[in-house]
């Protein structure tokens, strides 16, 4: 026999040298492996013991070169990952940068408010603490709201047509005006009852004039949550560049009216509260504008049926649960930082204002999961493996994302504190809980792309639970350890601990073998019916 023909490559020459000894160890393995699996005519399996020798050594030799032509595959498709991995990291800067509007517009008032505030009064600094609990960490309260409208926006404009579309968005923004509203009216008769159970009733400095900046800012509710709604719109429709310059406008009224009115005029905390309440409303509109400018009437409101109220029911409930427990363990964290003085509540004012600015960067992350995921987990080009691609850019850009933004967000307040305040307390403060502020920013981003991936696959009783336990276990460490001398830092690392714990059980979910990217079977989560989840 002509051992030559047999050989396909220098890569196999080797593994023929002993051919027949090659044979009986392959002969022993109860399958091929995989990769050199072949098919064969019937005709090879009936063989006389002559003839054998030569069909093993066929099988042999097509089965390696089948193997050839799967290496060959295997590297253009690990080409093709690469490639695609690439790509989808440049679509996710492309839509998550200018949605970055969505999420910066609120904290980045309040810090141009603490920035401004916090060079004329400590005590107006330290009112600035639960005045901007109420007013930013309450209205997150509905962004069940911004997750719901995405949702059924995209899923409108995917299947039924622009009426359909525009019907959403009517009922959405209808929604959103009667909460508005409610909002305004237990701003305006339950506010400072609310202040006062929050902070105590010793804290009486600090009570009048956070209710002062928290009456002022209540009038923009109703604004506040229809731009929210119109956001989310857009977001939908595939626009980020709206939220962008809605940004860009507001942020520049707000920074404006507060040097004017703080600075100038001398008006302190209220003039800081009308500067903001200011931009929001200018902002709400620039929404609405954008969403007429893509064809849509943003001024257009229906009242819900039952069955569509039924149907934001389902979706938006455990988004609430999820919300709900962030905004009641951030609050968890301004209370316990309150019974520590008014220089340790002002420290811990100045670096959650930052620590929010930072974060905010990172939502995109989750909105780009819930924008793109869910086409590659139900739709007509359902694909896994793409899914998990999306996931593992998700992650790459979220890795890139908390370093860079916790080294900047760490080096402002380290290098330069008297931007925020001139009190040397209050300096030394803040400087005590840089190194947990910086741990909890590396992790914030990667976090909310896996929070995302979640939503997009309607895991909201496992998210909700699973972020209900973490508070809970947080806020028992908290008042475990708040009194045995630790300081605001005690506050800090248990941030830091909410935020991985968060991302331990998020990472863990969705690399399970059982998980949504892992599992054929998508009827437990399917995508018309939320009410599965």
């Amino acid at each position: 026999m002509n051992l030559k023909t047999l050989v396909t490559s220098s890569s196999t020459s080797a593994a023929f040298q002993n051919p027949n000894k090659f044979f009986n160890t392959l002969s022993k393995q109860s399958f091929l492996p995989p990769r050199m699996s072949c098919t064969l005519p019937q005709k090879h399996l009936l063989v006389s013991s002559s003839s054998s020798c030569r069909y093993r050594y066929t099988i042999i030799t097509s089965c390696l070169q089948n193997r050839a032509n799967d290496d060959n595959v295997d590297a253009s498709v690990s080409s093709d990952d690469d490639e695609s991995i690439w790509s989808q990291i440049g679509e996710i800067v492309r839509f998550s940068g200018p949605a970055t509007g969505l999420w910066l517009c609120g904290p980045l008032m309040s810090l141009i408010d603490t920035v401004v505030v916090g060079q004329s009064s400590t005590v107006e600094l330290a009112s600035l603490g639960p005045a901007t609990v109420f007013c930013d960490d309450l209205g997150y309260v509905f962004m069940f709201l911004s997750i719901a409208t995405s949702n059924l926006v995209a899923t409108a404009l995917a299947g039924q047509g622009k009426d359909e579309v525009q019907h959403q968005i009517s009922v959405l923004l209808f929604v959103g005006l009667i909460c508005g509203i409610l909002m305004l009216l237990f701003t305006r008769f339950s506010g400072a009852w609310a202040l006062t159970a929050f902070t105590g009733a010793k804290n009486v400095d600090i009570i009048y004039s956070a209710n002062k900046y928290v009456q002022i800012r209540g009038l923009a509710w109703p604004a506040v949550l229809i731009g929210w709604v119109a956001q989310s719109a857009s977001l939908g429709l595939k626009d980020s560049w709206g939220p962008l310059k809605a940004l860009i406008v507001a942020s520049a009224i707000n920074g404006i009216g507060d040097v004017v009115l703080c600075t100038f005029l001398g008006y302190g905390i209220a003039g800081a509260a009308w500067a903001t309440m200011a931009s929001q409303v200018v902002a709400a509109y620039m929404m609405v504008e954008a969403l007429n400018n893509k064809g849509y009437n943003g001024f257009a409101l229906s009242v819900p049926s039952f069955s569509e109220l039924q149907n934001i029911y389902m979706l938006a409930a455990p988004v609430f649960v999820l919300m709900m427990s962030k905004v009641a363990f951030y609050a968890l964290l301004v209370y316990f930082a309150t019974s520590m003085g008014v220089q340790a509540v002002a420290a811990h004012q100045v670096m959650i204002q930052m620590y929010f600015m930072c974060a905010v960067w990172a939502e995109p992350l989750a909105q780009t999961a819930q924008s793109f995921m869910p086409e590659l987990l139900y739709g007509a080009k359902r694909s896994l493996l793409r899914a998990r691609m999306l996931l593992k850019s998700l992650v790459i850009v979220g890795a890139l994302s908390g370093t860079i933004l916790g080294s900047i967000g760490t080096v402002i307040p380290w290098f330069f504190p008297s931007i925020f305040s001139p009190d040397n307390g209050i300096i030394k403060e803040m400087h005590k809980v840089l190194v947990p502020y910086f741990i909890t920013l590396c992790v914030t981003p990667s976090t909310s792309g896996l929070e995302g991936a979640l939503l997009a696959g309607r895991e909201f009783k496992f998210i909700s639970l699973s972020m209900s336990s973490i508070v809970f276990c947080g806020a028992l460490l908290l008042m475990l350890l708040s009194n045995r001398g630790f300081g605001l830092s005690i506050c800090w690392w248990g941030l830091a601990a909410f935020q991985w714990s968060r991302f331990g059980i998020a990472f863990g979910r969705l690399t399970s073998p059982d998980g949504i990217l892992w599992s054929n079977k998508s009827t437990q989560h399917s995508l018309g019916n939320p009410s599965a989840a």
